[in-house]
């Protein structure tokens, strides 16, 4: 998806634009990686009651991604989250949220998105555009990235890591269910902002 505006070796960036572009450093991060779990998250914020701010997340999920160093807008991602998986701090919520209500757990497992575009926006920033699929209902992302950089950890893993952010109206993947309020306005807000912070390993042949 375009992960390459910086040197492994913390040097000058090299902005990746068009393939005709692309630094040589650029194509040693070419391959296929796997998303880390343990070092990563995938995370949400809804308004709640109309005055703060309620955050969550899932525990278990699994991602590839594909770059392509000497043309990042063929690079690609994939990402499968398990909806049983939420995490919001409270039991109760959580349970709530893999109801009918919300999720249905039970009959929509899976939360997936596959990317169909990456674009380079100059510097580390950069956009991938893909279809996330909710309740059965696809519809295309949009999510503004952050190249955070590539290394090496002490355990011989090559690591690539980005921090990336979209807003989502949930109504749009059928999750409808409020409550009005007595002062005016709804219990959950209908805009997400969705957050993720990334970690992916370069698989070995």
């Amino acid at each position: 998806m375009g992960f390459f505006g910086r040197k492994n070796d913390g040097a000058a960036t090299a902005t990746a634009t068009t393939a005709t572009a692309v630094s040589p450093d650029l194509a040693a991060l070419t391959g296929e990686y796997t998303i880390d779990p343990a070092h990563s998250t995938i995370g949400f914020v809804a308004r709640h009651a109309m005055v703060t701010n309620v955050k969550g997340g899932f525990q278990d999920f699994t991602g590839t991604l594909r770059l392509d160093g000497s043309d990042p807008s063929r690079s690609t991602a994939t990402l499968d989250v398990v909806m049983d998986s939420i995490d919001t701090g409270n039991a109760d919520r959580d349970g709530h949220l893999k109801t009918a209500d919300f999720f249905k757990t039970d009959e929509f497992p899976a939360m997936t998105f596959r990317s169909t575009k990456a674009e380079a926006l100059g510097g580390d920033d950069y956009r991938i555009t893909g279809d996330l699929t909710i309740l059965g209902t696809t519809k295309p992302l949009t999510i503004d990235l952050e190249f955070n950089g590539a290394a090496t950890d002490p355990f011989g893993n090559e690591r690539v890591g980005f921090e990336g952010k979209a807003e989502i109206l949930r109504s749009e993947w059928g999750l409808t269910w409020n409550a009005a309020l007595e002062t005016g306005g709804v219990l959950v807000s209908d805009k997400i902002k969705l957050n993720f912070d990334i970690s992916a390993i370069r698989k070995t042949a």
